[in-house]
């Protein structure tokens, strides 16, 4: 059992997280919860694995398409049919460097400028950076409105949905007649779906993740994307390494061209595919061994939010260790929150605003109950502060 109590100093690691947090705060001696990685090591038998690849010593050029039985490619297969239960064909996958950078080609592929992306607000930072950056326009509908769904994919230049299932930030993981409805929409306006699917692994106990191929599979075949990694859930993220699904063949020629001659990039790097083939074959225990401690962790924050901000009513995500949490019915300004969690408790946590929804705040609690402890009470203690002096 692996010891996720354990406390790693991740400081001088050029950690985006611990290193570069006064980029993003201004300050550099913050505790931070902020962006997705965990201060947990990877699984061991990662570990292991990339251990025995660099004792080869050789690192010449590789190709994602070879090794038979033990290569990336089956061990996606075997990821999806017993993680999933969901058959994959090989032969539908294709690789990339991240899930944005996959998500990049699509737009180019399928989109124009000034087209319009649809998503589901609050909206992950990366999806506006990466559809705003190639002079898309992003077109934001709230998670569970169908009307405002339809009304904006209806729109004659909305070209693409572009969804996160499980989506960041809520952690709501989509049903399977949500998704069925989205793929029925995006149909009947003629938009193409591409879906980010880099959280499923870390769906909670009680709800079903469905991969959005098995739901464009009855459907048509062309003009749909599923992109993901394991990076998130068996956190590597820093080896890099992504791929996706991409239904038509046509299309999934296309989209290699483009990653292999005009972005360069036919040689993946050998230790995400050496940590991915080992997370996928042997990671399955300690994943769920996370997932259960992530949920004790959401408990506690549940427990404290309820403590000590009666007037929050918050629910642990669906998936994921990122708590996102409603404080609007405080009525508390989120620039003036930001002050006291920085100048004052010392922590930094995402504000709602970052993801086009003020009044949230975003807290990773992929980290140690005890860091968590100190996030969630330095957020109550600031938050009660503010609420007591009227603000």
């Amino acid at each position: 059992m692996d010891d996720f109590d354990a406390i790693r100093d991740r400081r001088g690691t050029w950690s985006v997280q611990w290193d570069g947090i006064a980029d993003r705060f201004g300050v550099s001696d913050l505790l931070p919860f902020t962006i997705s990685d965990m201060d947990f090591a990877s699984p061991p038998e990662v570990l292991d694995a990339l251990r025995a690849r660099i004792d080869h010593g050789v690192f010449g050029y590789t190709d994602w398409r070879l090794g038979g039985s033990g290569g990336f490619r089956e061990a996606v297969r075997h990821w999806y049919a017993t993680r999933f239960d969901t058959a994959i064909d090989i032969e539908s996958l294709v690789y990339a460097p991240s899930v944005l950078s996959q998500l990049s080609q699509l737009l180019q592929m399928w989109t124009g400028p000034g087209d319009g992306v649809v998503v589901h607000t609050p909206t992950y930072d990366g999806f506006r950076k990466a559809v705003t950056g190639l002079g898309r326009e992003l077109r934001g509908v709230p998670v569970g409105d169908t009307e405002a769904l339809e009304r904006e994919l209806a729109r004659p230049d909305s070209r693409m949905l572009l969804l996160c299932s499980p989506h960041n930030p809520t952690g709501r993981v989509w049903t399977e007649k949500e998704l069925t409805d989205f793929r029925e929409l995006a149909e009947r306006h003629g938009a193409t779906v591409v879906s980010d699917e880099i959280h499923a692994d870390l769906t909670a106990d009680g709800h079903r993740h469905v991969p959005w191929s098995r739901i464009a599979e009855p459907g048509r075949g062309r003009g749909w994307a599923l992109v993901t990694s394991g990076t998130k859930a068996f956190n590597f993220p820093a080896l890099s390494g992504s791929y996706g699904i991409i239904g038509d063949p046509d299309e999934r020629t296309e989209f290699l061209r483009r990653m292999e001659t005009a972005e360069g990039l036919a040689s993946p790097a050998v230790l995400s595919l050496t940590a991915h083939i080992a997370a996928y074959r042997h990671g399955a225990s300690w994943l769920d061994e996370l997932r259960r401690y992530v949920a004790g962790t959401m408990a506690m924050v549940g427990e404290r939010l309820r403590a000590g901000l009666p007037g929050v009513d918050w629910t642990p995500p669906q998936a994921g260790y990122l708590a996102w949490i409603d404080l609007r019915p405080l009525g508390i300004d989120e620039a003036r929150l930001q002050e006291e969690l920085v100048r004052r408790e010392k922590v930094a946590i995402m504000p709602g605003g970052t993801y086009g929804t003020p009044g949230f705040v975003r807290l990773n609690v992929g980290c140690p109950r005890a860091k968590a402890e100190r996030g969630v009470d330095a957020l109550v203690r600031a938050a009660a502060r503010l609420r007591t002096d009227g603000a």
